[in-house]
């Protein structure tokens, strides 16, 4: 095996350590463990930072999802649109409320939901679109919530992979009903485990999220609805709290870096350039047309890559039983896209050594360009 001197990914508490140990200690020494006051804290720091008067705190970002949709109203025999490219889970919280998934192409030079093609899935059954922020770049959003309104459908937005992400001046998880985040320990705020959360402006709605997540019960004992058990723990609350507080640097940071990838890739590598500033970069993604030569090139080099995703949502045997339209944009990101190292702890000098293991990289594409390095 070859060793990394450039893993992909390093999860082991770095520089907050420190605070997460004091964090877990404070929840060990008060002896409360779900639904206390760290959740409650974490839910009302998590809805300012993220420009929205409530969040609920939940243990997955597919729960999150999942009953934010409930919420919403959607339920069986409804069509939910939302993208063909990014994880399954999407599409998995859509079918947990019953309603079917319906996958939209994304746009050619974005990872994200093309408006012209949502117009086209449209049907009287439509109830809501998901768009997915993927990579922490925002979908067009704009430009979907006038759809959304046009149609009289509800707007959900996954924000998953966007943390703190704004889409011309505003805050995802604002433009609709609210957004659905994970707090993954790989996500841009990572909890040490699963976790998870919505965001809305809307009370009434985060209030039914709240009676949802802990199997439905308006007072204890007293179910006035099948909900599920989705309640965040304490010691998770605690932990994104005291990383929460470092999330605008370490989203600063992150952005920094994929500055030094645009400025020191070769022209001829087809990277995903931001199309609004309020991108967040959970992943920096390029594109090749020999994926796994270059993933092979740049592992005996010592540095790993992950590839994000490689097979469309509706073309994984879960989805089967969905019908689909061809999605070719997706399709082809999902052969071409290749994700390179970029996290807090990696430093300047280190892309600047991914950027030239990259642009030694000879290959023959299909976008003009008969090499990536010259």
């Amino acid at each position: 095996m070859t060793e990394l001197s450039i893993p992909f990914l390093d999860l082991r508490p770095g520089h907050d350590r420190d605070v997460i140990e004091v964090a877990i200690k404070r929840v060990l020494d008060r002896g409360t463990f779900i639904l206390g006051p760290e959740v409650e804290a974490f839910e009302a720091e998590f809805a300012f930072t993220s420009g929205t008067s409530h969040a609920v705190a939940l243990n997955s970002g597919t729960d999150a999802l999942t009953l934010l949709l409930r919420a919403a109203g959607i339920g069986a025999g409804d069509e939910v649109l939302t993208t063909a490219l990014g994880p399954a889970f999407t599409a998995i919280a859509i079918a947990m409320t019953g309603a079917r998934p319906v996958f939209v192409d994304v746009e050619r030079d974005r990872p994200t939901l093309d408006p012209s093609c949502i117009k086209e899935a449209i049907t009287p059954r439509t109830r809501a679109i998901v768009p997915v922020h993927l990579y922490g770049q925002p979908a067009a959003l704009p430009a979907i919530e006038a759809i959304a309104r046009s149609y009289r459908i509800a707007l959900v937005e996954d924000c998953a992979q966007a943390h703190l992400a704004t889409c011309e001046g505003r805050h995802v998880g604002t433009f609709g009903i609210g957004g659905a985040f994970s707090f993954y320990p790989t996500k841009n705020l990572g909890a040490l485990g699963d976790a998870g959360a919505i965001v809305t402006n809307e009370g009434a709605i985060a209030d039914r999220v709240r009676l949802l997540r802990n199997g439905g019960q308006a007072e204890r004992n007293y179910h006035v609805e099948l909900g599920v058990n989705s309640r965040l723990d304490e010691l998770q609350a605690a932990i994104l709290r005291a990383r929460l507080a470092r999330l605008a640097d370490w989203t600063a940071g992150r952005r920094k870096l994929s500055e030094t990838y645009f400025a020191s890739l070769d022209p001829d590598v087809v990277s995903l350039p931001p199309r609004d500033p309020g991108h967040v970069y959970h992943l920096f993604a390029v594109r090749s047309t020999q994926r796994d030569a270059l993933r092979a090139h740049l592992l005996a080099l010592g540095i790993g890559t992950l590839v994000h995703y490689p097979v469309p949502v509706p073309k994984q045997p879960a989805f089967f039983a969905f019908d689909s339209s061809a999605c070719p944009n997706a399709e082809r990101y999902c052969r071409e896209v290749v994700s390179l190292p970029l996290h807090p702890n990696l430093t300047e000098d280190q892309v600047h050594q991914v950027c030239s293991a990259v642009n030694s990289f000879r290959q023959t594409d299909d976008y003009g360009s008969q090499h990536v390095a010259h």
